[in-house]
């Protein structure tokens, strides 16, 4: 077990929780005003969804590459409609799809190599 990589999991679902907490609050006006409600809420629910994912890697797959893309994709894809959400600046939207991009490469090398020992790092 890599307690390395169950404790970014565990962090990344931290924040996850609280981004999703302090948009739902804190943040609300913000959001309203920039009309980026559904924007943040998207995010929340890659990053929580994918989070979980990091976890079942870091317990099953602990040496799998697709910890890190799906690492990628949480940061780029939901960083980026975090920081679109705040600004409004929606030229942060083209950055989306780089997310995207990784979450679907650690999509498909984990159901590739599920259970072979070639997804994982020497």
């Amino acid at each position: 077990m890599n307690s390395s990589r169950i404790r970014i999991a565990a962090i990344v679902m931290f924040l996850g929780v609280a981004l999703g907490a302090f948009g739902a609050h804190a943040l609300e006006d913000r959001l309203v005003a920039n009309d980026r409600i559904a924007t943040w809420d998207t995010a929340v629910m890659y990053h929580l969804i994918h989070g979980v994912v990091l976890f079942i890697i870091a317990l099953t797959s602990p040496r799998s590459r697709s910890f890190f893309f799906f690492l990628a994709g949480i940061v780029i894809f939901s960083g980026s409609l975090y920081a679109l959400s705040l600004t409004g600046i929606t030229k942060l939207g083209a950055i989306t799809p780089i997310g995207g991009l990784c979450f679907l490469i650690a999509w498909f090398l984990w159901i590739l190599n599920l259970g072979k020992q070639s997804d994982t790092l020497s």
